[in-house]
């Protein structure tokens, strides 16, 4: 069976790094990007992160620009973005493209582990349907991810086991892993 660490990704230099480092670890996965309108999200994220990393938790960050070229930096203005106004210390890895066939392969792994249900009711969630599925067309079937911020949670043996929109309460998002630590 295949689970997250059987894939390698890029750090914001270039190395690669084997996911199988954070076996035993309760992992979020999270594409973002500096210029969306949930780019505030670093701030209950990175909160989560110092609150329970002591704990086994830890947050793994991918930049991607696929969504109204909201990530347009360099990684490493991507990064000092991030810790300058967030104050960011979680992982941040490479910039990648989470969805056509350049998509990352773990990427593509978790979205078909947990496939898109939608962003929710409501007038905002609608809007934000409408926009993501007009920049989606140009990927056809590998629309794995619908927007910036969609983020996966991870259990101690790699295996998905949660995935939250970026639409998702961050409250709520938060309450699943606590109980899952």
């Amino acid at each position: 069976m295949t689970t997250v660490y059987d894939f390698t990704v890029k750090d914001r230099a270039g190395n690669d790094v084997d996911l199988g480092t954070y076996r035993g670890k309760l992992l979020m996965i999270v594409n973002t990007a500096t210029g969306c309108g949930f780019t505030p999200h670093y701030e209950p994220l990175e909160q989560m992160y110092r609150d329970l990393r002591d704990k086994g938790f830890e947050i793994l960050d991918f930049p991607c620009n696929q969504f109204g070229d909201q990530a347009p930096g360099s990684d490493e203005e991507i990064h000092s973005f991030c810790t300058l106004k967030f104050g960011t210390e979680f992982p941040q890895f490479s910039k990648i493209d989470v969805n056509g066939d350049t998509a990352s392969p773990l990427f593509a792994f978790l979205a078909t582990e947990k496939p898109f249900e939608g962003f929710g009711k409501g007038i905002k969630n609608a809007a934000l349907n409408k926009f993501a599925d007009m920049n989606n067309k140009k990927y056809g079937d590998k629309a794995y991810i619908k927007w910036n911020f969609t983020k996966f949670l991870i259990d101690r043996e790699g295996r998905v086991i949660s995935r939250f929109e970026p639409t998702a309460d961050m409250i709520d998002v938060r309450k699943a892993v606590e109980q899952a630590l």
